[in-house]
């Protein structure tokens, strides 16, 4: 059974950092770009960074731009997302994705696994 699981959320104060990591198991997904997303209530999915099946490709939401970075280590089956100089809009619960392809997309229809989520509180 395919399983991802994130963790490494929290509270942290403006400007502070936080590294998401995701686990994948069941399967390799060495062969597939991931993505990150977040969303908050009321509102859609939101797309945050994806990364192609090698790592050697990046690319950002323009609002996480310079400021996020995602990375892969695919011996671990595992996706990072390092959050730096982080604001208080970042707050959302964050959801890393595996995608039906090679290359990353933007569009959650694209991704056929997801993770439960964590959730990522920063204060003003």
């Amino acid at each position: 059974q395919v399983q991802l699981v994130e963790s490494g959320g929290g509270l942290v104060q403006a400007g502070g950092s936080l590294r998401l990591s995701c686990a994948a198991s069941g399967r390799t997904f060495s062969n597939y770009a991931m993505g990150w997303f977040r969303q908050t209530p009321g509102k859609e999915r939101e797309f945050v960074a994806h990364i192609s099946w090698s790592g050697g490709r990046q690319y950002y939401a323009d609002s996480v731009k310079g400021r996020f970075t995602i990375s892969r280590d695919n011996a671990k089956n595992t996706v990072y997302l390092q959050m730096n100089s982080l604001k208080p809009e970042d707050t959302a619960v964050y959801y890393c994705a595996v995608s039906k392809y090679a290359s990353g997309s933007l569009y959650p229809g694209d991704y056929n696994y997801w993770g439960q989520g964590t959730q990522v509180t920063v204060s003003s």
